[in-house]
């Protein structure tokens, strides 16, 4: 799951750099481009890549 978010992230930041769009800071193609990189270290490190059931 958090690799899709990865994805989607990374999209989005090739997105803004292309075309270069002005963003304010927040919404930087680094800053996305970052945020990217979290989520795909954290679907590597196995956090949210199943469903969990509890009983």
């Amino acid at each position: 799951m958090l690799g899709i978010a990865a994805a989607v992230l990374f999209f989005v930041s090739f997105l803004i750099n292309a075309a270069e769009i002005s963003t304010n800071h927040t919404f930087s193609s680094v800053n996305i481009m970052l945020l990217g990189l979290a989520a795909l270290a954290l679907h590597v490190a196995g956090i949210g890549g199943t469903w969990s059931r509890r009983r």
